[in-house]
């Protein structure tokens, strides 16, 4: 398979013959991973747990784990699900990559559509199921919003949407998710939002397309498919803890392959997962942090925040020009977004991982400043 280089593998590439600054302390903003400490309540979770590595996990997980899922999604969206339409995951990569193969391995010629720029996962499924790409294209003449081309879906096998959106930081509204769910129906494509930001809004919480497909009726959540995460909410990537969640036909299919695939999560990271899952009172201790960071960003940049996510998608004038700059004078990482992206999508601009607490945030944005008006 002929898998495109990973975006940090193409960054180490661009600045691997420079010498940055050592006047300043070597900082990064290009990975979205938090750098905040993960609770203590799942730490002391995960610890009295692992005597429990003695045991084999089962795929479909613990049932601990997956009443814990089921409350966040009633608690969190009002949604009524049972076990038949959620399986818990070894975090959301691992679905985003084995799940198209899964869905698309009988399908002649298959059709995949997702957003552009993106998460690269989702090229690579795109290659592993040898499937037609068909992009939706983010940019400011469509403030970032997926286009919709009834044309073109009329022939999509498998949508996904990213909502709130990695690398953009655009948010759906639910208008629009209502209208990707009647388009799944009228077409008859599989569609899958990535969720894994939605509980990092600034202000209001945020539907899931699950809300979006009760709306227009489809209360069985035919073709309509979410995943989401703990590692952006609790500051726990580590704990590799996802689910995916809708349709549960598709699902009782899926979960046969699963059992093939061999990612079950080890026992004492389901129950770390399970008390993550089921708190939600450290999730907005991170909100109000990402919140300040945004506060910070609007002083020093004058960029306004976006309703979710730690990303901030600025404009520059060159993009890796900027970024090669910005780590030769300052010290100081970030990614171009068209490392991101397809077709010349994501050219001018760089996007942001403001995943720091205040003080470093702070820095960071000031060395940006500093570099933005240096000529």
């Amino acid at each position: 398979m002929n898998f495109e280089t990973y975006p940090f593998e193409k960054l180490n590439t661009l600045l691997q013959d420079i010498t940055p600054n050592s006047e300043y302390t070597a900082l990064s903003l290009t990975i979205g991973e938090p750098q905040f400490s993960t609770p203590r309540f799942i730490l002391d979770a995960l610890n009295d747990k692992a005597a429990l590595l003695n045991k084999y996990p089962k795929t479909a997980g613990e049932t601990v784990l997956r009443d814990a899922m089921l409350s966040y999604n009633k608690e969190r969206f009002g949604l009524e699900l049972d076990n038949s339409q959620i399986i818990p995951t070894f975090g959301t990569r691992e679905v985003l990559f084995n799940f198209p193969q899964f869905l698309l391995h009988d399908v002649k010629d298959p059709v995949m559509v997702f957003p552009n720029p993106f998460y690269q996962i989702y090229e690579g499924a795109a290659k592993a199921c040898r499937a037609e790409v068909i992009y939706l294209n983010l940019n400011e003449s469509n403030n970032f919003q997926p286009v919709v081309d009834e044309e073109a879906l009329s022939r999509a096998d498998f949508v996904i949407l990213n909502s709130p959106n990695n690398p953009t930081s655009s948010v759906i509204c639910m208008d629009d998710l209502k209208k990707w769910v009647e388009l799944a129906l009228k077409h008859d494509f599989v569609l899958l939002n990535d969720e894994c930001y939605a509980d990092l809004y600034l202000n209001e919480p945020l539907p899931s397309l699950l809300n979006a497909s009760i709306e227009v009726g489809n209360n069985d959540f035919k073709n309509v498919l979410v995943i989401n995460s703990v590692s952006k909410r609790s500051s726990a990537p580590g704990l590799r803890s996802g689910f995916i969640a809708g349709d549960a036909k598709i699902l009782k299919a899926y979960m046969t392959y699963r059992t093939y695939v061999g990612c079950a999560s080890p026992l004492p990271l389901q129950h770390a997962a399970t008390v993550a899952w089921a708190d939600q009172e450290h999730v907005a201790v991170f909100r109000e942090k990402y919140k300040k960071n945004f506060e910070v960003a609007k002083e020093v940049l004058g960029v306004d925040a976006p309703e979710a996510t730690f990303y901030i998608w600025l404009k520059v004038e060159d993009e890796i020009a900027f970024t090669t700059k910005l780590y030769k004078e300052y010290n100081l990482k970030v990614i171009p977004g068209s490392f991101l992206g397809r077709e010349g999508e994501g050219k001018g601009y760089v996007r942001l991982a403001l995943v720091y607490e205040e003080t470093l945030t702070r820095e960071c944005l000031e060395r940006i400043k500093n570099c933005l008006e240096k000529r």
